[in-house]
């Protein structure tokens, strides 16, 4: 099984000129619609990574079974993931019925199944020591930040000084994920700690800023989660966006209606709040084990 060539390695790839073409017209559909860099990233990379697949190729004239032969080999050859084969797809897809204008239904390609895996969550106790454990109080706000209010970490990036306000109590979540407002509550201990950190370091506009004013990057964050890990002895497999599924669990355990839950993290659909109902342990908590009630019959 071959290996599936990095990002920056299919940044590298040669391709003809008509192609490159092509793919100028695809990124600037994607800035005129507005996509989130991240999206543009990814959707960029796949869609120029299926360009290098059809050499001396104009992408207009590549067919519909041989973009689905070509996807089973990828698919065979690297053993894809189900999200990036899907990513590989939407990107494809992208290409000819938004670009192109082309029916939709011509390119209804086979999806992978994704996996259902639960997310890891981390017990109130392991998260206050988490915050215990962050010395750096800039590192220790971003981090309750995140689990006071259930954002995501580009929320914690985009956070700026004039979204918190704290005359309702509220922050101001704008153009979050899929372009939508939100408003989360405003969590009197985060607002305590954020009122000390702005006293020391005086950031202008973002929130979060680096040592010119720039806004923190995603990298640092994730690179301050997972120090703050190691040094609280947490063992579980979590990255920074746990944070967020221990908001909504925690939230969930505590007696908050579902439906609340929802609004709070933005979901379009009740079905992807729903499972916080498999890992929250309000329910689980009044059965009792088979074992125990054997135990107790001795």
């Amino acid at each position: 099984m071959k290996a599936l060539p990095s990002g920056k390695q299919v940044s590298q790839i040669l391709l003809e000129p008509m192609q490159l073409k092509a793919l100028a017209a695809y990124l600037a559909l994607i800035d005129l619609k507005r996509y989130s860099p991240a999206t543009r990233r990814s959707y960029g990379t796949a869609f120029r990574y299926f360009l290098s697949g059809f050499p001396g190729r104009k992408p207009s004239v590549i067919s519909k079974a041989e973009i689905m032969d070509w996807l089973l080999r990828q698919q065979k050859a690297h053993d894809w993931s189900g999200s990036y084969q899907n990513l590989m797809i939407n990107a494809i897809k992208f290409f000819y019925e938004q670009l192109l204008k082309r029916p939709r239904e011509e390119y209804d390609l086979p999806r992978a199944k994704e996996p259902h895996l639960l997310p890891n969550i981390l017990s109130v106790e392991e998260v206050l020591r988490l915050f215990e454990c962050t010395g750096n109080r800039k590192h220790r706000l971003l981090l309750m930040l995140a689990y006071s209010g259930g954002l995501r970490i580009s929320e914690v990036v985009n956070l700026e000084l004039a979204d918190v306000d704290s005359r309702r109590m509220v922050i101001h979540l704008r153009a979050a994920k899929g372009k939508r407002d939100r408003v989360v509550m405003l969590s009197e201990v985060f607002l305590e700690e954020l009122r000390e950190y702005y006293r020391r370091y005086r950031p202008k506009r973002w929130v979060f800023e680096g040592q010119t004013g720039e806004r923190y990057s995603v990298r640092s964050i994730q690179l301050v989660f997972r120090a703050a890990v190691k040094k609280a002895g947490i063992r579980k497999r979590i990255t920074f966006h746990g944070l967020r599924h221990c908001f909504a669990t925690h939230l969930l355990e505590g007696g908050t209606d579902l439906r609340r839950i929802q609004e709070l993290l933005g979901h379009r659909s009740i079905k992807t709040t729903l499972r916080y109902t498999h890992v929250a342990t309000t329910d689980l908590a009044k059965v009792t084990s088979p074992l125990d009630k054997a135990k107790q019959r001795k």
